[in-house]
């Protein structure tokens, strides 16, 4: 396998990168809003590219190598020695059809053998990211590794884009698919925040809408614990989200942020879906927590299956999809989480990835793959 990247930087107005010096393919692409919806850029992409598979979306902010740019866009191309790619794409043009979206992706890379592992690229805003996963890994083979994330616009929350073979759209999700024993992936995700608070019962949610904890109004509880913080809703959300809980109260790997309130109903908008009977547990982090925590998901990335083929292999590739909570949180030492990363997976790694408003990955048994919130998570990818 041999990976070339380019980074298009904010002061650059060239509209597309050259091509890789030898055919590819696969080409992944994150970028800006702005960069992606320029005017040719996709057919420009393509047009350097010809016969690659593009895949990609729009960020919170782009990760190339050790660094963290905004507005810039990072164009990855990838040659497979002896493996395969495809690619499914599913339009989403309602946030209830985010599940029968999955399942079309699901069914769709499934159809053909030899299926090692998936990256999922979905909208941001107006999609159920937590059903699209579940619908798409209940399609799939058991034991098929998922990672990815939804796609972000720099914090506003308006409009996202994802690229796939059909060009970009706002509305589309895309799963790319790797076939062929000689590709292993290695996953690894961990958020590195600390709770807070006692655990409180899901009482009342209606899909990503949590309505009551405890039999009261979730938003007057979650105003309460920020206090001064509260007058920053929803904006404030992203630095105090929930741990998810099971009955038993034993955390379950899982962290929902909060994108919006109802003030109406009283309730708070998830990123992801919670159910009744569960409970929840506030949460806040410190720099180093967070770094902590990156550096905890690149060693597990590193030491699962790709790590061990790595030794055999001529690049390696690492896929990066970290939370824009986390971003915020961290602000000017966000590339920490990222150096504390690259150290872990050492020389020879090349970095792509995202910021983004949903990350997908593995939980905690490492066994079954979700959509988590302010979590670092990291996908590795050789071929042996």
């Amino acid at each position: 396998m041999r990976v070339w990247q380019t980074v298009i930087a904010p002061s650059v107005a060239w509209p597309c990168p050259p091509a890789a010096p030898q055919p590819v393919q696969l080409v992944l692409v994150f970028g800006s809003v702005a960069r992606l919806d320029r005017p040719g850029f996709a057919e420009a992409l393509a047009a350097a590219h010809p016969g690659a598979l593009l895949a990609g979306c729009s960020t919170a902010g782009e990760i190339v190598g050790d660094r963290v740019l905004d507005d810039s866009c990072t164009v990855t191309a990838i040659r497979f020695d002896r493996g395969e790619v495809a690619a499914a794409e599913a339009d989403i043009a309602s946030i209830a059809e985010s599940g029968q979206a999955g399942e079309v992706l699901g069914k769709a890379l499934a159809a053909r053998p030899g299926l090692t592992g998936v990256l999922l690229f979905a909208p941001g805003v107006a999609v159920n990211g937590s059903a699209l996963i579940d619908g798409l890994v209940d399609c799939l083979p058991a034991g098929v590794p998922v990672s990815g994330g939804l796609a972000g616009d720099g914090g506003a929350f308006v409009r996202t884009l994802v690229l796939g073979p059909s060009g970009l759209s706002d509305g589309r999700a895309v799963a790319v698919g790797f076939y062929g024993e000689s590709l292993q992936f290695g996953l690894g995700s961990v958020g590195g925040w600390e709770p807070f608070g006692p655990a409180r019962k899901v009482t009342r949610a209606v899909g990503n809408l949590l309505l009551q904890l405890d039999g009261e109004p979730a938003l007057n509880i979650y105003k309460r614990y920020l206090g001064d913080y509260a007058r920053d809703l929803p904006a404030s959300g992203l630095l105090f989200p929930f741990e998810l809980l099971n009955r038993n109260h034993d955390s379950v790997g899982l962290i929902r942020t909060i994108l919006g309130i109802d003030e109406d109903a009283g309730g708070l908008i998830l990123a992801g879906t919670v159910d009744e009977g569960y409970y929840l547990r506030l949460m806040h982090a410190s720099t180093d927590g967070l770094v902590d925590g990156a550096e905890q998901a690149g060693a597990i990335a590193a030491a699962g299956k790709a790590g061990d083929g790595g030794k055999d292999a001529d690049d390696r590739l690492a896929l990066l999809v970290s939370c824009v909570g986390r971003k915020l949180v961290m602000g000017d030492r966000v590339e920490e989480e990222v150096q504390a990363v690259a150290d872990r997976l050492g020389p020879g790694t090349v970095l792509t990835g995202f910021y983004s408003y949903g990350e997908i990955g593995p939980m905690r048994d490492m066994l079954d793959c979700r959509l988590h919130n302010q979590t670092m998570t990291v996908a590795l990818l050789t071929e042996r």
